[in-house]
């Protein structure tokens, strides 16, 4: 007896959806890059259902109103160049505060992921991890514009509550400039962290130590030739506000360019390193 075996052949019935059903081996480059829109709105929908992202915003704006209110209502004047505060001079001094809230936002989009268990099976439908690794980048750098703009819109406010005059305002729109560019940068610098720590508590901890501790003990221990190289020191200068009144360490203090190129080179360290170990590590 002879048998006969038929195999019927299933075209898809939709060939633009075809490079979406290859196995990782077999996709191209193309077809990840086809998959960033959904990468992204997918991050998206992550950053703006978190209850402490909208919190952290609304605590950046309130801090830039209270603090420049404090400042116009009981400081009144700089301790360091002894001019009177204005709404000029004043505005942007809650953005180094913002910067860190936006590197603690930064942190929580990964390892958030990674405590509720989500990034494996993030992973598992987009297999190729720079796309994601690419969408958190660009989220959180949009996050950290946001912050940075709120933060300097409630300084304008806080001093204008506090009955602050406006000032010279001609240098104002370098310095928001600058301080965009810190916030956004600032919310990537915490991804980063977040990929090479990966636990919440532990990232933010070590982050909030370094900046607020072990910083302001080496800058008591090293000349400003050194600590001018710290990954927090540029903050100050990309605002324009003084940290000191030595002449030595005012006579060779960086640049902004300098110290933006000081701060985002730590950026894209934290960034790469971050995801070399998302490639390595098991994400289960």
């Amino acid at each position: 007896m002879t048998s006969t075996t038929t195999v019927e052949t299933i075209e898809d019935p939709d060939p633009s959806v075809a490079p979406l059903r290859r196995s990782a081996a077999t996709r191209s480059h193309r077809d990840s890059v086809a998959l960033i829109p959904n990468a992204l709105a997918s991050e998206w929908i992550k950053l703006s259902s978190l209850r402490s992202n909208r919190a952290i915003l609304v605590g950046t704006t309130a801090i830039g109103i209270v603090l420049v209110w404090a400042l116009a209502v009981f400081a009144k004047t700089d301790n360091y160049t002894l001019e009177a505060y204005t709404i000029g001079n004043s505005f942007s001094f809650s953005t180094w505060l913002s910067a860190v809230m936006a590197l603690i936002a930064g942190t929580l989009m990964f390892t958030s992921e990674v405590q509720h268990g989500t990034l494996a099976n993030a992973i598992t439908a987009q297999p190729a991890r720079w796309v994601t690794v690419a969408a958190k980048t660009a989220i959180a750098a949009a996050f950290g514009f946001a912050m940075g703009a709120a933060g300097m819109l409630a300084g304008v406010s806080g001093g204008a509550l506090g009955g602050l005059e406006a000032g010279d305002t001609s240098g104002m729109p370098a310095t928001a400039a600058w301080g965009l560019m810190l916030t956004t940068v600032a919310a990537v610098f915490g991804l980063g962290i977040g990929m090479i720590v990966r636990h919440s508590s532990a990232a933010i901890s070590i982050t909030l130590v370094w900046v607020f501790v072990i910083e302001n003990l080496i800058r008591g221990f090293t000349p400003a030739t050194v600590y001018r190289f710290l990954p927090f020191n540029p903050p100050n200068g990309l605002l324009n506000i003084p940290m000191t009144d030595d002449p030595e360490a005012l006579a060779v203090a960086l640049t902004r360019v300098q110290d933006a190129l000081v701060f985002t080179s730590y950026t894209v360290a934290a960034l790469t390193i971050g995801t070399a170990l998302l490639y390595r590590r098991d994400t289960n």
